[in-house]
Parts: structure tokens; sequence; C-alpha cells
């Protein structure tokens, strides 16, 4: 393209799906001019005009491009995540450990914790790895091309590569090698960086962290979004009188009539958000096509303004958030006075009778061990 067409595409290795990225630049491109979206660079400025050479820049300063690549980005991380999660639970792993011939078989955790275990060959925690078929395949080429994982060097024969990568300790991957990225799943969640560049950004935002002045630190808005509708709002108090006047919900009345701290409000939005994702009424769990029909059917029942039982909701399952980044959660409270006088009379306390300290002091079990102590060292 640069050569036949003059077309230079910004950070190209960052685009998630190049193919339907070209087929709508393509397209786009019959529609309008190309000068209409791209920058033009003429090199030999200074040269006769038959020396000159336009050039077309294409790169996400163009709102367009940049919706485009956020799209196709987004695309690739919900099937990466998905391939992730069959992974994870898939039983069906079958594969050989390429330091002992050793076959595993079950979850793709086994063999991986089997090399970094005896091996000490560690690619990463099982959980972190996507597409793993694909990677052990590529480690297991480079091994038998007799290729150092590590420093990528070739050897003349199998053991001589042995040697050099277990005294080496070359017994791990290189990890300035791009071929390796597309098996990380981290590679896939910021749009438009790799690993190294979000793990430094988080190495300087530590740094910048040990320096902070909090002097002039303001509170941002929570824009958290209803349970039951897309309503937002950039206070909590807004957002509970929206739940309240508009759906009959009164979050903090729950919260007071049931006495619940913290943790559990967690697991109770986490539980409404999960149920309501699913078209499902928490109350009579009867299921719906749509959302709005839920909401409809809760409202005129009243089920919404009651909850179920608190075994129902109360959860360890309903710690984990039904939505990435649910602000409403950041923005929940424990008020000190759920905190009341009986709550806090269950708690036992035992106290130690020191009534007779010297009886007390000589039947301690530190005197005892203090006792055997000094018996061991008159032996030596």
């Amino acid at each position: 393209m640069i050569i036949e067409h003059k077309l230079v595409i910004a950070d190209v290795r960052l685009v998630a799906d190049f193919r339907r990225y070209i087929l709508y630049w393509k397209k786009r491109f019959a529609e309008q001019p190309i000068t209409d979206f791209c920058s033009v660079i003429r090199t030999n400025s200074e040269a006769p005009l038959e020396e000159q050479d336009n050039y077309f820049l294409l790169c996400d300063v163009l709102p367009e491009d940049r919706l485009l690549r956020e799209q196709l980005q987004q695309k690739r991380l919900r099937e990466i995540l998905e391939q992730q999660q069959r992974e994870r639970y898939d039983t069906s792993f079958r594969s050989m450990c390429m330091f002992c011939d050793q076959e595993f078989t079950g979850n793709r955790s086994v063999l991986l914790n089997h090399m970094a275990r005896e091996h000490a060959f560690n690619i990463g925690l099982p959980d972190n790895i996507v597409n793993c078929y694909e990677f052990l395949a590529v480690l297991q080429e480079k091994l038998d091309n007799l290729q150092c994982l590590y420093c990528e060097k070739v050897f003349r024969d199998k053991n001589t590569l042995k040697d050099h990568m277990r005294k080496k300790q070359h017994r791990r991957i290189n990890a300035k090698n791009k071929e390796y990225d597309k098996f990380y799943i981290i590679n896939y969640l910021e749009f438009g960086k790799s690993w190294e560049e979000v793990q430094s950004e988080d190495d300087r935002e530590l740094l910048c962290n040990l320096e902070e002045d909090w002097s002039d630190w303001e509170e941002h808005p929570v824009c958290a979004v209803c349970l039951f509708c897309e309503q937002q709002a950039d206070t909590t108090e807004k957002l509970y009188l929206h739940m309240q006047k508009s759906h009959g919900f009164d979050f903090p009345k729950i919260k007071s009539e049931h006495g619940l701290n913290f943790y559990q409000q967690v697991k109770l939005v986490n539980f409404i958000r999960r149920e309501i994702h699913h078209c499902r009424c928490y109350n009579c769990q009867e299921k719906f096509q749509s959302k709005g029909e839920l909401i409809s059917h809760m409202e005129e029942t009243k089920d919404i303004t009651f909850l179920p039982p608190r075994s129902t909701w109360d959860q360890p399952q309903y710690y984990f958030p039904t939505y990435e980044n649910d602000t409403l959660l950041c923005a929940l409270s424990d008020s000190e006075d759920l905190i009341t006088e009986d709550q806090s009379e269950d708690i036992p306390v035992v106290s130690e009778d020191i009534s007779n300290l010297k009886a007390l002091k000589q039947s301690s079990v530190l005197n005892e061990l203090l006792y055997e102590e000094n018996k061991s060292q008159e032996k030596f």
C-alpha cells in the first residue's frame, strides 16, 4: 500500500482486525476522495514538481478512524474473553510436557503448573493466557528447531540446547518477542496499547503517587447507573431519588430496614443487576422477553419494592460485579449506626485469670518451652 498507493497507516500493528479495517476504508475511499480522510505528506518538497511525491497518512486522529479501531478492538476483546472462558473450564485438554514428555489431561492449568514447578519454566498464570494450544505449539516448534526460547539462539543438538537453557537459566520466554503478545489477555484489554505500555503506565502512576499532593484534590461525579433502567446520575442521592420516584425502589429504606453493611449492599446490587440482565423478576422468578416488559411487570405487581429472602441474594457469588466498572458499587457507604450495642455484645471476650499470677507463670506454656530450650542447650 505504501509503494503502490502511497497510503501510510499509523500504528498498524495495534489494529485489532486489519482485514475488516482495510475493507472498511476501501469502501469509504470509493465514496469520497482520500484527501477527505487522510493528511497529505509531501516528500522532496524542494525538488522539481515531477520528483515530488504525496503520501496519505491515515491515523486515529480522524474521529471516524478512531471509532472504527475501537469497535474492532471491542469485538476482538469479546471474542478473546469468550475463548479464554472456554479454556479456563475445559476439561478435555491433552498435551505433552515439552521437557519430560509426560502427558497431561484435564485442565490446561495442570500442565502449566507442572512445567513451572518441576522444570522452572513459567509462562505466567493459566488465567492470563489465551489460545493455549497454539501457544504451546509455537514453543514446541522452536524447541524442535533447537532454538532457545529466551535468547533465541540455535544449537547443534538437543542435549546442547537443554544444557544451555539450564545453565543460563533460559527456561523462560523472551518478553520482547511480539510473537507471544497475542497469547496474553493483557494485550487485548486497553485500546491501542501493548502490555509494555500498560505496565510502564502502572509503574509511572505508582511513582507519581509516592509524591502526590492531595491538597487540591476534588471529587468527580460518580455517573452511576440505575438498577432498572439506563438513567444516570452524578450523585447517589439523585440516583436513589430517581429509583424511588420512577420505580418504587427505595434503596436507603431497604438498607436501613435490613441493616445492610457495605458487603451486603454490594451483593444486593450485583444480585439485582444479574436478575435484571437475565430479564427475570427477582421475586417471582418469571422470565420476560425484554427488559421493558420485566420492569413493567415488577412495578405493576410491586415485586420491585420488596426483596426476596436474604438467603437468595446474600451469597458469596454476588461479591463479583455483574457489569465491569459498576460505579454504583464504589459509591456505596457503610453506616456506622448499623452497628448496635446488641451486635457488639455478641462478640465473646474471655479474660485471663490473673488472681494468682505466680501460679499462672509456673503453668504457662511459654515457661515450658523455655525450660525445654534450656535443657537442649545444656546438652551441647
